[in-house]
């Protein structure tokens, strides 16, 4: 059995600091010039101002309009969504950049049902819990494999500052391999996963909004499912709102992996990235490309898929999902397919 995948092109992203580079690049941790349970001035206000504190101007227009539309209004003003806490550990600059993360009076952004993660936290004492079905299905010389992983339970947990959240997952599996018409059932749990996803920046112009999730998993799991030791590994994601019908997004992830023929570790590299379309208040769908790609395994191959879906907001705090996605190269799985839940608790 291939294993169910939790984890979740560098090039691009590096192209965007490039092209923003003359743009007053400076990145700063965001509490040093931003306090968040203000107003606060980006250029040329003081204190004895009549005024109060004003955006200033930026000669890329992606940046005025994410700024305008996400924390500010047509006046200029600067609006902040979770006082008290940046929303973003790093800032680009001094000049364009403030606030981010998460706006708890807006739609919940949920890890699922794609691959990549999203790049921004729940934010500050919000709890959130994704869950949720998968079928996988796979048939290789004479040997089907069909798997289901019941529940998939992702609960995130925001704690500290709005840009910080832990994560714990652990996934239930029900796996029945059929071989010359002769077929063995086995259900138990994978192993436990932690890992605590930091927000980085927030987008301007063309620089991404970013976030990173050191990650593990713990041997916990039933022995059919277990890997028999911890597994550390880190999710590197970032992400870009292109209009208000399309963004996009990827993720670059290393992480510890146990060959499944010879039970022997080594560093898997694993590559995605994502469309997303917002095809109304409610709906919305994805298409989405990714590779698991083993560095000196043994035995494990690399894996190409290929998968999309649709998300539909029941109300703010409340999300469904269904996805499919179909394997690209042999070594991968033939198709899944799969639904989900997710749920904010504020």
């Amino acid at each position: 059995m291939k294993s169910n995948r939790l984890w979740k092109t560098t090039i691009p992203g590096f192209i965007a600091l490039f092209l923003c580079a003359t743009s007053n690049f400076s990145p700063s941790l965001a509490g040093d010039f931003l306090p968040y349970d203000t107003q606060t001035s980006l250029s040329g206000w003081t204190p004895d101002s009549p005024e109060g504190p004003k955006l200033p101007a930026t000669p890329f227009s992606p940046a005025e309009r994410y700024i305008d539309n996400s924390y500010g209004d047509q006046s200029g003003d600067v609006h902040t969504y979770c006082v008290g806490s940046p929303g973003t550990l790093f800032q680009w600059s001094y000049e364009n950049s403030f606030g981010g993360g998460p706006d708890l009076d807006a739609p919940l952004v949920t890890d699922r049902p794609d691959f990549t993660e999203a790049s921004s936290t729940v934010g500050r004492g919000v709890s959130q819990l994704e869950f949720g079905y998968t079928y996988t299905y796979n048939a290789d010389d004479g040997t089907t494999d069909r798997s289901q992983s019941l529940g998939e339970p992702l609960l995130r947990y925001g704690v500290f500052s709005n840009w910080l959240e832990l994560r714990l997952a652990l996934f239930p599996v029900d796996q029945r391999v059929t071989m010359a018409g002769r077929s063995n059932s086995t259900a138990g749990t994978e192993d436990l996963y932690l890992g605590a996803k930091i927000a980085l920046t927030p987008q301007e112009c063309f620089l991404p909004e970013m976030a990173l999730i050191p990650q593990m998993t713990i041997p916990t799991g039933s022995n059919a499912f277990s890997d028999g030791e911890v597994l550390p590994g880190v999710n590197w994601i970032y992400a870009w709102e292109i209009n208000d019908f399309i963004s996009t997004a990827g993720s670059t992830q290393i992480n510890r992996r146990v060959d499944e023929g010879t039970g022997r570790a080594y560093s898997e590299l694993a590559q995605s990235w994502t469309i997303a379309y917002s095809l109304s208040d409610n709906l919305g769908a994805y298409t989405e490309w990714f590779v698991l790609a083993p560095n000196s395994a043994d035995t494990d191959q690399t894996q190409h898929y290929f998968n999309g879906g649709f998300t539909y907001l029941i109300n703010n705090d409340v999300q469904f999902d269904i996805r499919y996605g179909k394997g690209l190269n042999h070594a991968a799985d033939d198709y899944f397919v799969g639904t989900g839940l997710s749920i904010r608790f504020k």
